[in-house]
């Protein structure tokens, strides 16, 4: 069945996944949120801790990542996803459950954030790769700009209310709600109608040699490539700037876990907004102009959170500016991810974009301890401002590649021959 263009509201399928996908992106905004606070608030976790802790949730993907993509495109995408929320669901009950008993410790946190991660990673993966199936390929822009939306709101919502539970009943039991969560996701996805087709069974090889192939897609390319680059160089920077964040509001500004939960709520609203106008930035700019000049407005809006100082009011008025530069970011998401998504042929969209998570995932990985390492070092401030610094050099590379001339979505790039 085909849908009119900018009729997605009426596309029943798509709609069960854009449910499916708000509640797990719901469910992974509050728990990690609450991981994080359980780590800092109820085991007194130091900021290397917390690396750890966060590194612990990237490690799947850079042992696994390739592979992962090798069984997207081997296997149909949608009961990978169903089985990855429940994996997580229960992986993620254990916590709660250890806290009851009085036997939570920091390494059951890096164990759960292992599985979880593991879970994560070929959700996101079969999920990105099932869209284009589903939906027509001049929908992209607007199925990823919903998608996004709703990752937005609950970006609003979320981070409000893990706050504010971590505060009112505790990380652990926000932890458990959050593993409910994904069950409801798991339902949703389950309704969707419509058959997907079984892959190709010929011609298979070995799983090195198809993952090969994944990266030689998006290596020979040079769209590709240029957006790869950028993406692994923003990755490594967004995790030295995110790994030592929460402490330096929590620790050297004083704030509270529901005022902050409250603030980064603006930042979802910003998210939303960039949503929005995604598709209008990229029809007025051009599709890797919006993508540049999104990296720029994000960068800059990285620094208010170092150089804020003076009374309380004053410093928060600074970190809720900051949230605004969220809709920049917004804007180079959508566009790059629907590039992708419309010039990598069918048969290597699990490939593609397991290639790029790999990439993301082994760069967030250095990206974590270098900046509990440094946070130890030079000070989180400081560790706050060479992150922020890398979100400019992520910006450069799309500068100097060809995507700052794209203007819309490019033909689908021929299969690779070898």
């Amino acid at each position: 069945m085909r849908f009119p263009r900018s009729g997605l509201w009426r596309h029943p399928d798509f709609l069960r996944l854009w449910s499916g996908q708000t509640i797990s992106e719901f469910g992974s905004l509050v728990g990690g949120a609450a991981l994080q606070f359980t780590a800092i608030l109820v085991l007194d976790a130091s900021p290397l801790e917390v690396a750890v802790l966060a590194a612990s949730t990237l490690v799947p993907g850079f042992l696994f990542g390739l592979a992962a993509g090798v069984w997207v495109d081997r296997l149909r995408r949608r009961p990978i996803m169903i089985a990855a929320d429940i994996g997580r669901a229960l992986v993620l009950a254990s916590i709660p459950l250890a806290w009851a008993f009085d036997v939570l410790r920091i390494e059951h946190l890096y164990v759960v954030a292992f599985f979880t991660g593991t879970f994560t990673f070929l959700f996101d993966v079969a999920y990105r790769s099932y869209l284009p199936t589903l939906v027509q390929r001049d929908d992209l822009i607007e199925a990823n700009s919903k998608l996004t939306a709703s990752a937005a709101v609950t970006e609003v919502g979320g981070f409000g209310i893990a706050g504010w539970l971590v505060q009112l009943i505790t990380g652990p039991l926000t932890i458990l709600l959050d593993a409910v969560s994904f069950l409801g996701s798991a339902l949703f996805l389950r309704s969707i109608e419509a058959p997907e087709a079984a892959p190709s069974l010929e011609e298979r090889r070995s799983v090195i040699s198809e993952a090969m192939e994944g990266l030689r897609v998006v290596v020979r390319d040079p769209l590709l490539r240029a957006t790869a680059i950028s993406s692994i160089t923003l990755d490594f920077s967004m995790r030295v700037f995110g790994t030592v964040v929460l402490l330096y509001m929590i620790r050297d500004l004083d704030f509270e876990p529901g005022v902050l939960g409250m603030i980064f709520a603006v930042g979802g609203v910003s998210s939303l907004l960039g949503s929005v106008v995604a598709g209008r930035a990229g029809r007025a700019l051009g599709l890797g102009r919006a993508m540049v000049a999104g990296l720029v407005i994000f960068g800059l809006s990285q620094l208010l959170i170092p150089i804020a100082q003076g009374p309380m009011a004053v410093v928060a008025v600074f970190l809720i500016v900051q949230q605004l530069g969220d809709g920049a970011y917004v804007v180079r998401e959508i566009s790059e991810m629907s590039l992708r998504q419309a010039i990598t042929p069918e048969p290597f969209l699990g490939r593609m974009n397991a290639s790029y998570r790999f990439g993301g995932i082994a760069a967030m990985l250095v990206g974590t301890l270098v900046g509990g390492i440094l946070g130890e070092l030079i000070g989180l401030r400081w560790t706050l401002v060479i992150g922020a610094g890398g979100t400019f050099v992520a910006a450069l590379w799309l500068l100097l590649s060809q995507v700052r001339n794209v203007v819309g979505l490019p033909d689908q790039a021929p299969s690779p021959t070898g």
